[in-house]
């Protein structure tokens, strides 16, 4: 029976193959990350009108004392010295 309702239903295969629909971990407050990993905050971009992408952005562990209570612009500023920036796609379930 499962073949015959995916013939029907294609989109069932890519909900349960890809899972987007779910929230995990559960309960977790993406929108705070200091909670969940050291010297990181959420910043928000506006990609195009009427799209906000929100980024995490994470100091490496040799500035994590530098960092401890600064504030955005502080981690702005870090974006623009000379240090490399890794950037990471995790992909389009909603959720970081």
């Amino acid at each position: 029976s499962v073949p015959f309702l995916i013939r029907l239903f294609p989109s069932l295969l890519t909900k349960f193959v890809y899972l987007n629909f779910l929230a995990f971990p559960f309960f977790v407050d993406f929108r705070r990350p200091e909670l969940l990993v050291n010297n990181t905050i959420s910043l928000y971009l506006t990609t195009e009108p009427g799209v906000t992408v929100g980024i995490w952005h994470t100091v490496p562990s040799s500035r994590g004392a530098e960092a401890q209570g600064k504030d955005q612009r502080w981690y702005e500023e870090a974006l623009a010295d000379d240090h490399p920036v890794i950037i990471y796609l995790h992909g389009n379930g909603g959720t970081r």
